[in-house]
């Protein structure tokens, strides 16, 4: 597996990493069993950048990880953790927290559930509009110095955000969506972490499976978020759907899966851009390591944006309510 370090300062990562969060009821039910051999699988395989949030089913993702870990060796996983959404005993959400008391305390039940002594990458998920990100950072950067982390990373904030936290302590990468449908980094964002050495970690590379090639109207189950997603709505999914089977004529010429096409072509766009595969079975894995062989020609790249232009997607990759409190869409 081909590695990258994130950012100046970071550690080395898979090519590839392995977004976590599906594994905890994100998308429906998951199998535990399953989830734990994916895992393995993908450790296995070279891939050790494991991303998770405090926040995914409660702390149940990462108590899955620590699981998944016992008895390998804690050099060989690289684990990013997001931390700051608060949540209720229903699963409901009621913001963010990202005062430096809370940060700690965030940190210190991460420690616990996954069972390690430090965190490789710690974030807050989101930017907490109440306290200046500068005090976020720092309480961060005071638990590096302390031992507990060793990287900071930042998530889903834009450009001038990103500015004021490096000006505090290094930050080695941001944790973003980003595919061919959505591609909003492109014009502010990305040319700002090029600026200052960060590394983009992109989740979402298959928008949540709508353009993997296997997703299928009216598939979400109980409990699945993408219920709520406007690019799963009626009237938007049938079009978004349209965009995929031309993306497949582009895939069977090169004998390749959707899927393989839409992660190569973002691992393509650069190596400081590592993709977050959120597969929660091993044969999705496989298929997602897959697109490492996976060469895009110039005229690849051509015909696969013809297929899917910029901005073509039929709704927003968020609820309007949530993207109206996301930095990153400021």
């Amino acid at each position: 597996m081909q590695t990258y370090r994130l950012g100046k300062t970071g550690p080395e990562v898979s090519a590839i990493g392995l977004g976590c969060m599906g594994m905890s009821g994100m998308y429906g039910p998951a199998d535990r069993e399953e989830s734990i051999a994916t895992i393995h699988a993908a450790l296995d395989a070279g891939v050790n950048l494991l991303d998770t949030g405090d926040f995914y089913g409660m702390g149940h993702n990462e108590m899955l990880i620590g699981e998944a870990l016992k008895g390998r060796r804690r050099e060989n996983a690289v684990i990013s953790v997001k931390f700051g959404a608060l949540r209720d005993p229903v699963g409901g959400w009621g913001g963010i927290d990202g005062r430096p008391v809370a940060v700690k305390n965030f940190l210190a039940y991460t420690l616990q559930r996954l069972g390690v002594d430090y965190i490789d990458i710690y974030r807050p998920a989101r930017l907490d509009p109440n306290v200046p990100i500068e005090d976020t950072v720092g309480a961060i950067a005071d638990m590096v110095k302390a031992g507990y982390v060793r990287h900071i990373g930042l998530s889903e904030v834009g450009a001038d955000t990103i500015r004021r936290a490096a000006a505090v302590a290094p930050i080695v990468d941001l944790q973003i969506e980003y595919s061919l449908i959505s591609r909003g980094i492109e014009e502010k964002i990305l040319p700002a972490t090029r600026e200052l050495g960060i590394s983009i970690t992109a989740y979402g590379v298959l928008s949540r499976g709508l353009i993997s090639g296997h997703w299928q109207k009216g598939q979400a189950a109980a409990g699945d978020f993408r219920i709520h997603s406007p690019r799963f709505q009626e009237g938007n999914v049938e079009q978004n759907l349209a965009l995929v089977e031309k993306l497949r004529e582009i895939a069977e010429e090169k004998s390749v899966s959707v899927a393989q096409i839409a992660i190569a072509w973002v691992a393509a766009k650069g190596k400081d851009i590592v993709p977050l595969i959120g597969a929660r079975r091993r044969d999705r894995l496989t298929e997602a390591l897959g697109s490492r062989a996976v060469q895009l020609s110039p005229e690849d790249f051509a015909a696969i944006e013809r297929a899917v232009p910029k901005d073509a997607a039929a709704g927003g990759r968020y609820p309007e309510h949530m993207l109206q409190h996301m930095d990153s869409e400021k």
